[in-house]
């Protein structure tokens, strides 16, 4: 995909027969990416991998027909929402109503023409874009504009479920402003938002893989989240953050002002009916404790260590 269809909402083109495929590419493909399939099996595997914003399926298919895709679609949680609009030259209302039971959006009826096939696609994507803006929005901290608890506890959920498959470390960085409450009543709430969009902001860069994810968890705490993330390089992460916010200074009117914070990491290679996500708050929670009564301004780990600053 070149990067001016990288930007395009993409949609997945699943039709056993080519030249109806190639018509159907041939209507959509200047405004969309388009991704093809010519069986239901191959569709499923395209819909997990790519996360396609739009399906166009057809019904009569051999093997695996439209409406069992779809159901199967509907039925694992990672394309569970993926919008479906039905292809088909069935006239049936019985069809057309299984369709809908089964989750689909839309029927197109063939033979398509193409001004149909643009206008319903067109529907569909307005409501996509909807359904992502409201989705963004309620998945963000509105002061600091990194993820919120919501967003990160599905995250969490879902990465824990992606290392049991793929055998690899789950790390996770829990942190708090020292003595923010003084800072609070020393300097007023639009100040301490200043302070708390400040270490966001040195969270959110700290975060640069895609994976990696931002939080506010409430109040003056944020975690990130690290997967195939092993302990020792979240604690190389941890300590670059630490000194970072250490070091920077905001003004209070005429004062330059500071603050620290304790940080808390926690890394585990998760396996099925072991440990749970829970499991992993709960020790990076146990280490910030400690942090916190050992000093401030430090991080300590599952490992054992929590020394001063470096």
């Amino acid at each position: 995909m070149t990067p001016e269809t990288e930007q395009k909402n993409s949609i997945l083109l699943v039709d056993d027969e080519s030249a109806n495929l190639l018509a159907l590419n041939k209507i959509l493909s200047s405004a969309y990416a388009i991704f093809m399939a010519k069986n239901g099996e191959q569709a499923l595997k395209i819909a997990l991998e790519s996360k396609p914003d739009l399906i166009l399926l057809d019904v009569l298919m051999p093997v695996l027909d439209g409406f069992e895709t779809l159901a199967r679609l509907k039925s694992d949680e990672a394309t569970k929402d993926i919008p479906v609009i039905f292809i088909t030259a069935l006239s049936n209302d019985d069809d057309e109503e299984k369709g809908f039971v089964l989750g689909a959006r839309d029927y197109i009826k063939k033979p398509f023409k193409a001004a149909i096939v643009r206008a319903r696609v067109s529907t569909q994507m307005q409501l996509v874009r909807s359904v992502r803006i409201l989705k963004n929005l309620s998945y963000t901290d509105p002061l600091t504009g990194i993820a919120n608890r919501r967003h990160f506890s599905e995250r969490l959920e879902m990465e824990w479920k992606r290392a049991i498959r793929d055998k690899t470390s789950l790390s996770f960085l829990m942190m708090d402003i020292d003595k923010f409450k003084t800072y609070n009543d020393t300097y007023g709430h639009a100040q301490g938002d200043l302070m708390i969009q400040m270490v966001a902001k040195k969270l959110k860069a700290a975060a640069r893989r895609p994976a990696d994810l931002a939080a506010r968890l409430g109040g003056e705490e944020f975690g990130l989240l690290m997967p195939d993330t092993k302990l020792a390089d979240a604690v190389t992460i941890a300590e670059r953050i630490r000194g970072e916010v250490e070091g920077e200074r905001i003004m209070a009117g005429a004062e330059e002002t500071s603050r620290t914070v304790s940080i808390g990491a926690a890394s585990v290679a998760p396996r099925q009916g072991d440990e749970s996500p829970d499991d992993l708050i709960a020790r990076a929670d146990a280490n910030l404790y400690t942090a916190k009564n050992t000093g401030r301004n430090r991080i300590c780990a599952d490992d054992g260590t929590c020394g001063l600053p470096k």
